[in-house]
């Protein structure tokens, strides 16, 4: 099996190591996705990024979080709220890692704060396509502003080799995307799993699956016309009472999109699917070609038509750039690093996944939220406009 070490390569990145500007980082949302950020930053260090605050309400979320801090030589001052921390002008970047509910309120705030703070917020951009839309909106008064989306499934090496292969052309023009996940139920969340239920998250195909509807658009090169749904809530969480109510988040799915090229997408998750060996495999097929990539396995192949199946070549996609795997197989390490160029860079500050991107990832997953609900296609002029 050959192995492609990604090192250098493209992927839209663009790093200057030996640009040692300090960058100082707050982070909004001191729970576990707040730790992984906090993880990830530490081993970014060499590259100038330093975590000096942190914000949460949730006092044991504060104290883990200044644990790991110290553990890592770091001082943290920690606030109650993240306004104080916007006040205090300690940092250059924000982190959103709170709850999905409280991600428009946040932005909105650091967006119409009169210090300029570069923002990644977490996905989904927001829980509505009504709030993305007007967090964009209020975004294009701030221009000296950067802020980026958090969907980090685009740096896992063999998703961006694949990507790679998609962009050069080797499979043609991409006709099919499908992307199966089969994994665990969502994970604990500390305060009172608020992942739970759809009022907070958005919905499962909003919470967890924005990942994968970006994906399919990116494969594509094409923005969604239409999506159908069929889903349900089989095996998790269904004994778990929270306030008296009983979770309402789907645990599995089949969800087709319909491109304006007219490629198709087609996602198959399943949440109680802890018996496979790869989380995420994902097939595009071109016009000339195949291409495939699993995740964990790290491994991609891809074959053309007319060379049959034993042409078909394998190669492990390693990128020994990543100092910290975490909890997203080195995407989020990644991401940061993409993300920390971006603010160190001179002139107009790009963001390699925008506002836009967010939002038409949260509006295919309200689509197929709907589609479910109502039984039939969904187009995204009804949940967009």
């Amino acid at each position: 099996m050959q192995a492609l070490d990604l090192t250098g390569m493209g992927f839209g990145f663009n790093f200057k190591n030996s640009d040692q500007k300090r960058v100082k980082y707050g982070i909004i949302g001191a729970g576990m996705m707040g730790r992984e950020h906090l993880c990830n930053l530490y081993h970014l260090q060499s590259e100038g990024a330093d975590v000096v605050c942190v914000a949460d309400p949730h006092i044991p979320s504060q104290q883990v979080s200044m644990e790991f801090a110290e553990s890592f030589g770091w001082p943290l001052k920690v606030f109650s709220g993240h306004k104080e921390l916007l006040d205090s002008g300690m940092c250059d970047v924000v982190v959103i890692s709170t709850p999905n509910m409280t991600h428009y309120e946040i932005l909105m705030d650091i967006i119409n704060h009169p210090k300029t703070h570069h923002v990644l917020v977490e996905k989904p951009l927001c829980t509505t396509v009504e709030d993305c839309r007007e967090v964009i909106e209020a975004a294009k008064k701030r221009p000296d502003m950067l802020v980026q989306v958090g969907l980090e499934y685009r740096y896992m090496p063999p998703v961006a080799k694949l990507i790679d292969i998609v962009n050069d052309g080797k499979l043609g023009h991409v006709k099919m995307v499908s992307i199966r996940e089969h994994r665990f139920p969502f994970l604990v969340k500390v305060v009172n799993n608020w992942n739970r239920f759809n009022c907070n998250s958005g919905g499962t195909l909003v919470e967890k699956c924005c990942h994968f509807f970006d994906l399919m658009r990116l494969f594509v090169g094409s923005n969604p016309v239409r999506v159908m749904a069929s889903g349900a809530i089989d095996i998790n969480h269904k004994d778990e009472i929270y306030d008296g109510k009983v979770p309402d988040i789907i645990d599995n799915a089949y969800v087709i999109v319909e491109f304006e090229n007219g490629a198709r997408g087609m996602l198959d998750l399943c949440m109680f699917a802890e018996g496979s060996k790869n989380e995420q495999e994902i097939t595009i097929i071109g016009e000339i070609g195949k291409g495939e990539a699993f995740v964990p396995e790290s491994i991609v192949r891809y074959g053309l038509r007319v060379d049959g199946k034993d042409g078909v070549r394998t190669m492990r996609v390693e990128d020994h750039r990543i100092k910290y795997d975490g909890l997203h197989h080195g995407s989020s390490y990644l991401e940061h690093l993409n993300f920390l160029s971006a603010v160190k860079a001179e002139g107009k500050k790009i963001p390699a996944v925008d506002l836009q991107d967010g939002l038409i990832a949260v509006a295919i997953g309200v689509a197929a939220q709907l589609s479910i609900e109502m039984g039939r296609f969904v187009s995204i002029k009804e949940v967009i406009s």
